[in-house]
């Protein structure tokens, strides 16, 4: 089978020759696959980044298009339509994966002929080092850390992973529809929920979706992302992404998130309790202000 790999990018040139070297060294045809990579109208020069390497890697099937409509969702839109592939592979412009990543991802949907979508583990790789006041219950939202065993399992809907470290047959776009374009980032905004939105539409939809641990993605995590700033303005988005997304539902949808939004509450506590009591506080004080980041953005405030 033909595979399309999706790379959205805004404003991260320096990192996409990393991407691309990754990918330019897999051990798989490159006339079985292409790479699209949609430059979501970057404003530094990811365009002449790009153009060099085309001219310096001349046999690797790079097609690089520009997306005006600012917003992941429509950037990852328009990688789709753009796709010929049966399966669109979706890898974001700060992540690589090993040399037996396509081969293993084109084995995997010829065995599994049920699946619709696939997952890999997300590992972080830090600039420095990981922060000290990182924890489980914090560490997949800074970091997009996803790691669910080393087999290869069915997922359920609660465990949903990421886009950017998923796979999909071609024709769930065609069942389901596209990425809400009122959800995600645009331009420099954390927004997000539009990754949460398509895959609970297509699981709640009966789609499988299994975890295949020997697609690993490695997400390069510059100390800027680390910072209490960021994580304030992160969490917050979160908040505001599932008001969006959930009053899109209707008035009952956005009730029910607030209610398990109090039930979280509660079990941060319990568990900022537990990190004081194991002498960690600082784990136990960014997850509850994680909870008021998101609270605050949920209630609109």
């Amino acid at each position: 089978m033909f595979l399309s790999v999706v790379i959205c990018t805004y404003n991260r040139g320096k990192y996409l020759p990393m991407v691309l070297d990754s990918l330019r060294a897999q051990q798989f045809p490159l006339d079985a696959f292409e790479i699209i990579l949609v430059d979501n109208n970057s404003t530094d020069i990811t365009g002449d980044i790009i153009r060099t390497y085309q001219q310096e890697n001349p046999s690797l099937p790079l097609n690089y298009l520009v997306e005006y409509n600012q917003g992941i969702s429509y950037a990852r839109n328009r990688g789709v339509t753009e796709a010929k592939g049966d399966i669109i592979v979706f890898i974001d412009d700060d992540e690589t994966v090993e040399p037996d990543f396509l081969r293993g991802v084109d084995d995997f949907f010829t065995r599994y002929p049920d699946a619709g979508i696939s997952a890999g583990p997300v590992i972080p790789v830090y600039e420095t080092r990981e922060p000290h006041w990182l924890s489980h219950f914090t560490r997949r939202l800074v970091t997009g850390e996803y790691r669910k065993g080393n087999r290869v399992k069915l997922l359920s809907p609660k465990d949903y992973p990421g886009t950017g470290h998923a796979c999909f047959r071609r024709a769930l776009f065609l069942r389901y529809g596209a990425f809400d374009t009122n959800l995600g980032r645009k331009g420099n905004s954390l927004m997000g929920a539009e990754d949460k939105d398509f895959f609970l539409r297509l699981m709640n939809g009966g789609e499988r979706c299994y975890y295949l641990p020997a697609a690993k993605i490695y997400h390069h995590i510059p100390d800027s992302k680390l910072t209490d700033a960021h994580f304030r303005r992160l969490t917050y988005a979160i908040g505001r992404s599932e008001r969006i997304r959930t009053r899109q539902l209707g008035q009952q949808a956005f009730y029910k998130r607030l209610l398990m939004e109090a039930v979280k509450w509660g079990a941060s506590f319990v568990l900022a309790a537990w990190f004081l009591l194991t002498l960690r506080p600082a784990k136990g004080y960014k997850l509850l202000e994680f909870r008021w980041q998101v609270g605050k953005g949920l209630l609109g405030k």
